[in-house]
């Protein structure tokens, strides 16, 4: 049996960061360089330092200003995206990233990155790895000015892209952004265990998960998406949902 009904779905919305790329760069820049380089230039120990910024992140988690360089550069006064250059050379696509990404495109579905990351670190990423040619449409949520985590982004990402949460899928490695996402009424979710080729399996509970993309790619490509389904089979169907199905209507752009 499939993991996922794909002749019901329409568009696919996917995360960058442990999603598509490997968290690798990310783990390694924010709780192992930052912290080195704090400990540098002052008399603290590095693992003193790694304390000082845990509780940093913890400050903020789940805001905008947790993905927002501009706010770590002036609050840890540090040229941030210098320090990204540092250890580009880590930038890099899951193994099973391309093939996911060419079987969406065969389907013909609608495919958008949706990720929190700055847009600074959107672009550093992108010039490493091309991503934005396997994929339709970019979004940063700094657009919006609010993170994944909250109801209002995807208020604000349907009206921007005028999808069906009946017929969408999201694509995600945080159990947070997951459950938001499935609040807000989007139909089929997907957790990927696996954000960090260095790092243990993460648990993510309540959604459909996978650790490899292979294992779904020929469903993918044979399940065509059928639009005479109807809405109402999807398992997360509500008033709240219909009410988002005539916003989507009324704010498709053409």
């Amino acid at each position: 049996m499939a993991l996922l009904p794909w002749h019901k779905i329409e568009t696919v919305l996917l995360d960058m960061d442990g999603t598509l790329l490997d968290l690798n760069f990310d783990t390694q820049f924010w709780l192992d360089l930052i912290p080195k380089k704090l400990a540098q230039r002052s008399s603290k120990s590095i693992e003193i330092c790694k304390q000082d910024m845990k509780a940093a992140y913890a400050e903020v988690y789940g805001e905008i200003q947790w993905y927002c360089l501009d706010y770590w550069a002036e609050k840890l006064d540090m040229d941030i995206m210098a320090a990204k250059h540092e250890l580009a050379h880590l930038i890099r696509m899951r193994d099973d990233c391309i093939p996911f990404l060419d079987a969406l495109k065969q389907s013909k579905r609608e495919v958008v990155l949706v990720t929190n990351a700055h847009p600074n670190s959107l672009s550093l990423k992108v010039e490493k790895t091309q991503l934005d040619a396997h994929i339709d449409t970019l979004i940063s949520t700094h657009e919006f000015g609010v993170t994944k985590e909250s109801q209002t982004l995807w208020e604000k990402l349907q009206a921007r892209l005028g999808f069906d949460p009946q017929h969408t899928l999201f694509v995600d490695d945080s159990q947070r952004i997951l459950d938001a996402a499935k609040e807000y009424g989007i139909a089929y979710t997907l957790g990927i265990t696996n954000p960090d080729s260095q790092q243990a399996e993460n648990t993510i509970v309540g959604h459909p998960t996978t650790n490899n993309y292979h294992q779904i790619i020929q469903s993918i490509i044979d399940d065509n998406f059928s639009p005479h389904d109807s809405p109402h089979d999807s398992p997360h169907d509500s008033p709240h949902d219909l009410h988002h199905k005539d916003h989507h209507v009324e704010k498709r752009e053409l």
